[in-house]
Parts: C-alpha cells; structure tokens; sequence
C-alpha cells in the first residue's frame, strides 16, 4: 500500500537547510492500521504531505499502490488523491454548506453521477452517527460532531487509504475515543488507516503498529507499540 524507500527531505531556508526526514524507510500494508508519533517538528506531518504529493522527497521513493508518487506530474496528482480520505484536525468544513452538502461537495468535485450520491451520503452520515444532523450547519455543531462530519466526508468516495492528522487534537476526551473507535471501525471495513498523533493516551490503548519519529528519524517501529520518545 505504501512504502518509503530511503526517503529524506529537507527543507530551504536561510540558514541552509531544515532536516524533516533523515533516511527514512518502511512499508505499510493494506487494510493495516498504523500510528505514526513523534513530538512537534518530528516529521510526521511531511510524511503526510509526501504520501498525497503535496511535497516530493528530496532523495528516496515514495510508493502509493501502483504509484511512485515522487515521479508523478500536477496533472496526475488528482488520480492518486481520489483513493486517499485526509482528516485534519481542523476539520476544515465549508462553513456556508449544512453536514449533508459538505459531504455530497467531496463526491461532486469528483463527478460522482447525482443517483450515486444521493444513495451514499445518507449512508456514510449514518455509518458515522449523524443522520439526525444531516442538515446542521458547522456552528450548529459540537467538535466532535464536526469531526465525524469530516470523517464521512472522507470516506465518501470510498477510498483505499484514511490519512488523519492530529485528528483529536481539537477534541476533548469523550469526543476523542468516538474519533478514534470510529476510525477503527472504517479500518476492519477493509481500509487501510494511516493516524498521525502525538497524543500518548491514545497510543498507549490502540495496541497497534506504532512508527516513533525523533528528529527526522524513525527511533522505533513496532508491532503492538507504546507511545516512547526520549
């Protein structure tokens, strides 16, 4: 599904040059549930952003199913990102789009045919718990219920990959494990969950992969892991 071969990135700037990545390598397969932890400015968020060809590595392979994601053009990134879901911690919603409209918009930009759509969002609100919310604005709504807006929305198109960065990041406890139990459930339907955290509590009770980033680097990448950074 996806695989970093000796992958580092390093950012310009006035001092020469920022290490994100240093020499980075793994592999993560399909329908596999996987954290990758590590403190602020550890690289979590570029790998995020090589794996959807936001940024290309400045050595190394970065693989994506059949995709060298690296090598592919502008043009061609759209393809790739249809089979990816990203939720963010801010959920970035359309303020002026009610929960409903905001997860029909993910389907439309990608030409979903009108019966198609009006058969899967009412699904996908309800997979997530809020078929009673379907027509409530963002500010109608609490944050974790704006999550779970954001979650539907990128489950919509049924994508083979759900990247979620920091998801709980804006969430209070209760809300969190909602998050998290629901993103759980999206991975034993088959799709393969990428989750970006620095929160240990979660960590420590998924009992699941865990890759430890330190600087750049990969300190640690375990099957069943905890959350330990020095």
């Amino acid at each position: 599904m996806i695989s970093f071969v000796g992958v580092s990135k390093v950012y310009n700037n006035s001092n020469g040059g920022s290490v994100a990545l240093d020499n980075v390598n793994f592999k993560i397969e399909p329908k596999e549930f996987a954290a990758i932890v590590g403190k602020s400015g550890a690289g979590k968020s570029t790998i995020v952003k090589l794996i959807i060809g936001e940024e290309k590595p400045t050595k190394g392979k970065v693989l994506f199913s059949d995709y060298e994601v690296n090598k592919l053009s502008y043009k061609e990134l759209p393809t790739l990102r249809r089979q990816v879901g990203i939720i963010f911690q801010d959920f970035r919603l359309l303020n002026s789009k009610n929960a409903c409209e905001n997860v029909r918009y993910a389907m439309e930009v990608s030409g979903k045919p009108q019966t198609e759509i009006d058969d899967i969002v009412p699904q996908v609100l309800d997979m997530v718990g809020l078929a009673d919310k379907a027509y409530n604005f963002p500010h109608e709504l609490s944050g974790g219920e704006k999550q779970r807006v954001a979650i539907a929305r990128a489950m919509v198109n049924r994508p083979a990959l759900i990247i979620a960065d920091e998801p709980t990041g804006n969430l209070d406890p209760f809300n969190t494990w909602e998050v998290i139990n629901l993103l759980l459930k999206i991975n034993e339907l088959g799709t393969t969950v990428v989750l970006a955290t620095h929160n240990k509590d979660i960590i420590n009770n998924l009992g699941r992969r865990v890759i430890s980033l330190d600087n750049g680097k990969i300190i640690r990448d375990e099957k069943k892991g905890r959350y330990i950074l020095s």
